[in-house]
């Protein structure tokens, strides 16, 4: 009785090794490609729409919430008269965009340096001033230093309140800016990303057409 056995396939080298080299054609590389670029150009382009999506979002809703504050600014006159030349091209305007925003917060900002000498709402002691206030009252000061504290202690409190107001009003402006100009970034990042989804297409077009010519 006798065993026959399949010949193998398998191929060696000349110094009796197996070669394990594993052979990747021209076509399949070029198809590989083609759907990478496919799948580029999809990921670049749903990017792009919500880049898009994101900078109308936020040019929409900082326009409403600017649009609804009726903030306005002076006539050309009165910009002039404070020395405020370069808000000269905003005169009698409402504030409705970021640059508009940030151009007001400027105005403000100059009101608030005259109010207490460029101290800000942090550094104005008003409490102190009226707890010197009842110190004095309770030691039996005369009522002329009694009221000339009182006086102080009122001025301070004033100041504070504007500065408080103001740098209040001043910050939401800048915030305001701030988001204005990451929507404007989206949109130029949107745009960058269309011209990628583009140029991925055309890449892709132009490898269906190659493997189109090779098959002839």
């Amino acid at each position: 009785m006798s065993v026959q056995t399949a010949p193998t396939t398998t191929s060696a080298t000349s110094n009796g090794s197996r070669d394990d080299r594993i052979e990747l054609h021209r076509r399949t590389v070029d198809k590989l490609l083609i759907a990478f670029g496919v799948i580029a150009a999809m990921v670049l382009a749903a990017v792009g729409g919500l880049l898009t999506w994101g900078s109308t979002f936020a040019g929409d809703y900082v326009q409403d919430e600017l649009e609804s504050q009726n903030i306005f600014f002076p006539d050309e006159a009165s910009l002039a008269e404070e020395g405020r030349e370069d808000l000269v091209q905003y005169a009698d305007g409402q504030v409705t965009t970021g640059q508009e925003a940030e151009a007001y917060a400027s105005y403000i900002d100059g009101h608030l340096q005259g109010i207490a000498d460029g101290q800000t709402y942090s550094q104005i002691d008003d409490r102190g001033a009226a707890q010197a206030v009842v110190e004095a009252e309770e030691a039996g000061a005369s009522t002329e230093e009694i009221a000339e504290l009182q006086a102080t202690a009122d001025e301070l409190r004033g100041q504070r309140d504007s500065l408080f107001r103001g740098e209040t009003l001043r910050g939401l402006l800048l915030s305001t800016y701030a988001w204005s100009t990451v929507g404007r970034i989206a949109a130029i990042a949107a745009w960058v990303a269309f011209v990628g989804a583009a140029v991925m297409l055309a890449l892709v077009v132009a490898g269906v057409l190659h493997v189109k010519r090779s098959k002839a």
